[in-house]
Formats: structure tokens, sequence, C-alpha cells
């Protein structure tokens, strides 16, 4: 894989993204562009799936005899490549990702101010950084629903900013950083008079809406600054949001390579809201999942029976970005288990099943990233300091899908803006490429 393209392209997937409806639009962009046909969830799945392959199979050539569909529910996406001659209990190969990163989210009557500065209301959302954000240029990104229920995305650009306090009038800051989450964290976006401001009105006018008709709106913050490659010979890469759109970005592009013959149905489900919990209908413990699996599988005329059959011989790799040790903080990682940046994808694990990864999840990922040729390794939290959680136990408990988690390692997860390796990503995408088409199952 040519890292250099990679690279580029991810940043530009991520410069296209700031919140997870633009994430999974962007896919979408992506997939339409590779001959992906979206489908409506209302629609009848049955009569679209037959009008996308067309009925002449003789001219077809051997990248469209598969069919390749996607569906788009919020601020998540579910795409697949189902083989010509698959049937009622062929097999699913899933890559779970999520589409959403911490930071903040815009709270209703959102134009506040305090002593002629102009700020707006916001909520916290998942488990940033706080300090992270500060004193950055930051934007509004997300989506507005008008009173006919129309969704429109939206964002502002380089458009808020929370200010530190100087240390002039904080001698001790550098002792220790507190911010209330209340009182420290409302960016400010001009001077005036509040009463003559109405964000929401913005937000509208950038959209093409009057602000009366604006009824509902799921709006975020994100990092401005565009990702960069910088260090000894450019090896380092910087970035917001690449928890978790390094694994979104990663099984995109390998599902767009997958080859019409394979035996399996290749899935790429990006799910929304993980960082808060994943119970909504478009996070990982809701349905969408389970909803697009069951209607591809009545198109395959699949039984009960069928269906408990094809999910036992299906796997599902949950990818979310871990840690690499971290070289000025090394006591916080485990001592003998030491992922090193530019060393290839995690492979996670942990004995409380907080990553889903068993002894068969760990055998089958070290065949694919053989098969891709790229070099992995194990991440285990150190034992007085317990590691998050991912999609992954989620999906193996709604599903009774064997579920493994892997990820590319990350310094500064949960920051602004992220850090990587730029040979991780794309090691990650070969191994999910070679995880949905092996070589020796074709």
């Amino acid at each position: 894989m040519d890292v250099n393209r990679y690279i580029d392209d991810f940043a530009s997937y991520l410069q296209a993204s700031p919140s997870s409806y633009h994430a999974a639009a962007e896919a979408a962009h992506w997939l339409d562009e590779a001959g992906f046909t979206r489908l409506d969830e209302r629609g009848d799945w049955l009569d679209a799936a037959a009008d996308s392959t067309g009925d002449d199979s003789d001219s077809a050539s051997p990248r469209t005899e598969a069919r390749r569909h996607y569906v788009v529910r919020d601020g998540a996406i579910i795409a697949w490549v189902q083989p010509r001659d698959a049937h009622a209990t062929t097999p699913f190969r899933i890559l779970g990702a999520h589409t959403d990163s911490p930071g903040f989210k815009l709270k209703p009557h959102p134009s506040i101010g305090s002593n002629g500065w102009l700020q707006a209301g916001v909520e916290v959302y998942g488990g940033p950084l706080l300090n992270s954000w500060l004193d950055r240029e930051i934007e509004l990104a997300g989506r507005l629903v008008d009173r006919q229920g129309n969704e429109r995305l939206v964002r502002t650009g380089p458009f808020l900013r929370i200010p530190q306090l100087a240390i002039h009038l904080d001698r001790g800051v550098n002792d220790g950083l507190t911010l209330d989450k209340q009182r420290h964290t409302a960016p400010v976006y001009g001077v005036g008079d509040v009463g003559h401001s109405d964000l929401l009105a913005h937000l509208a006018g950038l959209a093409g809406l009057d602000a009366a008709d604006v009824k509902g709106y799921d709006i975020l913050t994100a990092d401005t600054q565009a990702p960069a490659r910088f260090g000894l010979d450019k090896k380092l890469f910087a970035a917001g949001r690449m928890d978790n759109l390094s694994s979104v970005f990663a099984g995109l592009r390998a599902l767009m390579e997958v080859p019409a013959d394979t035996k399996t149905i290749s899935v790429l489900a990006a799910f929304d809201h993980e960082e808060l919990g994943s119970e909504t209908r478009s996070g990982a413990s809701g349905p969408f999942l389970d909803d697009v699996l069951t209607r591809i599988g009545a198109g395959l005329g699949q039984t009960p029976s069928d269906r408990l059959r094809a999910y036992a011989a299906s796997w599902c790799l949950s990818a979310d970005a871990g840690h690499v040790v971290h070289p000025n903080y090394p006591e916080r990682h485990d001592p003998a288990n030491r992922p090193i940046a530019g060393s290839g994808p995690l492979l996670k694990i942990n004995a409380n099943q907080r990553y889903a990864t068993d002894a068969h999840g760990a055998a089958m990922f070290a065949h694919a990233a053989a098969q891709a040729g790229v070099p992995y390794q194990e991440f285990v939290s150190n034992n007085v300091i317990p590691c998050g959680s991912t999609i992954g136990p989620l999906t193996a408990t709604r599903l009774g899908i064997r579920t493994v988690d892997v990820g590319i390692g990350l310094l500064s997860m949960h920051s602004a803006r992220e850090l990587c390796h730029v040979d991780d990503a794309p090691a990650l995408s070969s191994a999910i490429g070679a995880f949905f088409a092996p070589a020796d199952e074709k």
C-alpha cells in the first residue's frame, strides 16, 4: 500500500468529517464514487438489490458482480459487499467502528454571554481532555432539522475559542489546572450584546435556512487545525478525531477493495455515540446492525436456523484506537507489553472482557496480519489502570458473533488533536482487507 497516498486521503477524510453526521456523509460519498448503491430503510431492499445488479449477468464485470450497498442512519453508516453466489448461510465478516469523538455539544438556548463577550452554551460530550480544547480555533458542525423533518449538514469553519486564564491571574496554574465544566468551558465567538446575537440564526443562514425554520439540531465542536505530518522523515501524524475515524477510514478503504469472489459478506458498521456508551438507535447497543443483517438475510431466503448458522461462522473485527507507550509516562503502561508507534496495529486484550478478544480471535487476527504482510502488537493495560471499552463486547453480546478488538496506537487519545505514526493506519487497513478477503478462502 502507498503510505503517502493513504495518509493524504485519510487527512482529506478527517477534514471533511467534523461531526459524526459529516463522517457518515463523507463515507457515503466515497462509497458512491466506488459504485455502491445507497438504500433507504423505508424502501424495499429486495427490489433495490435486483435493480442495482441488473439482469444481464453476462455483461457484468468481475467488480460489479457483487452487490455493493450502504445505508445511513443519523451519524452511522453500514455498508456491505455481498458476493453474487451468497446464500442463506453465508457468513459475515464485519468491521465495527464508531464515527463520534469527544468534545462539546451545543445546548438549547445556546446564545449566552458575559461582560461584553458573546459565548456559546455547550455541554461536555463524552470524555474529552478538557485542557486540550483551550486556546485553539474550533468550529461548530452537525445537523439542523427543519419543520418538515428535512436534515441539513452545517459547519462554521473557525468560529470559537475557549480562552485560558492568563498566568498573571492564576500564578499557580502550572502546579495543576482545574477546569469547571460549566464555568470555564464556554467558548467565545464575538463581542456585543447577547440580546442582539442569535447563534442558531447564524447556523441556519449557513445552511440556507431561516432561523424560524430550525426545529431541532445536533451541533458539536471540532478542531479546525489541518492534519499534519511532521517529525523526523515526517513519520508522525497529528489530527483531531483519529479516535475513531482512523478505524472508520481503514475499514472504508478495505471494503471498497473487496473482490467479487469472496466466500463471505463483508460489512463495514460505523456506529455513532460510542463515546456516550452506544445505547442509541444508531449506536452499537442499538438495533442498527441487527436490522441490516436481518434484511440482508431476508434477501437470501434465510430462515431463523439459517441465520444462527451464518452467525456461528461469522467474525466481527471491532476496530478502535488504543495506546502506544507514552515516553513521558512509561510507568502507566504494562511492563511486559509495550506497543511502539510504527510497529503495527494493536490486538487489544483484557481479562475482564472490556475487549472481546479471546484465543481464537487472537489467532484469526494473527493470520489476517500475516496474509496482509503487516506486523501487529498486543496491548494490555497496567493492572492498576483499568482500560476503557469498545463496541466489541456490545456486538458480541447482541449478536453472538465471535469478536476481536484491534486498532491503531495513539498518543493523546481524547485530546482535541491526537498523534499516531503514519505507518500504522495503512497497516490496519491492509489487515482489515485480509480479514474481509482471506487469500486462502477464495
